[in-house]
């Protein structure tokens, strides 16, 4: 196997080997992976993909980790265009917040992949930087900034979870709706336990949350996690 100097030197002059490019090669991984999950990126099947011998593979990305992270950002690259829109600072931020939210629920299976190498942030860098400059502007510097970032950043972590759970095969028996529906308890009333058995509009809940922690990140109101942060306006 080509050791990554060994390829980097020979490669010097150039980055074509086999007929291919290694922006191919990865490229290449990226769609096996949005198509088949993160299951699916083998080196033999992605060599099969591009007609060319697993060695190939090897030479342009190196193993299978240094492939995965080069999949990952590359997504990030593509989804550092993503506009944010609004009139109002508040608005501004809540679309940064709801483009984390979108592409991931768009390219989950690589948002996966990400989050089992531990690369959720080198995924979404670039969408984080935004959100973090629309804090800025809405005023928020330093430790606020910081925590206003990391508020948003559990919020949809949260919500993933919850978009996954409903993809999850299991028996109707111990679905939410199900479960709640034999609850009986006193301290709870009728029309509560009828709620918490139906679903949810998981994208109108995902903008009311984010709508709630930015109105209170710039009202002050989540206080940041150093007492000698300061919310500075603009």
């Amino acid at each position: 196997m080509t050791t990554n100097r060994a390829r980097d030197t020979a490669s010097a002059g150039s980055t074509r080997h086999a007929g291919i490019e290694r922006d191919d090669v990865i490229d290449a991984a990226l769609a096996l992976v949005e198509s088949g999950g993160g299951d699916a990126l083998t080196m033999r099947k992605l060599a099969a993909e591009l007609g060319v011998a697993t060695t190939t593979i090897y030479w342009h990305v190196g193993n299978r980790d240094d492939l995965v992270l080069a999949v990952v950002a590359r997504q990030a690259e593509r989804q550092a265009a993503t506009q944010v829109h609004g009139d109002t600072p508040a608005e501004r931020v809540a679309s940064a917040a709801r483009n984390i939210w979108d592409n991931a629920l768009a390219h989950r299976n690589v948002t996966a992949l990400a989050s089992q190498a531990g690369a959720t942030t080198l995924l979404e860098l670039p969408l984080e930087i935004t959100l973090v400059a629309e804090l800025e502007a809405a005023g928020l510097r330093g430790e606020a900034a910081a925590d206003g970032l990391r508020s948003v950043l559990a919020c949809v972590a949260g919500f993933l979870i919850m978009a996954w759970r409903r993809e999850e095969q299991v028996p109707d028996e111990v679905r939410p709706a199900a479960l709640w529906a034999a609850v009986t308890d006193g301290r709870l009333g009728d029309d509560t336990l009828a709620a918490m058995g139906r679903a949810t509009d998981l994208d109108a809940l995902f903008d009311s949350t984010v709508a709630a922690i930015v109105d209170g990140l710039l009202a002050g109101s989540i206080v940041p996690t150093r007492a000698h942060a300061r919310r500075t306006p603009r």
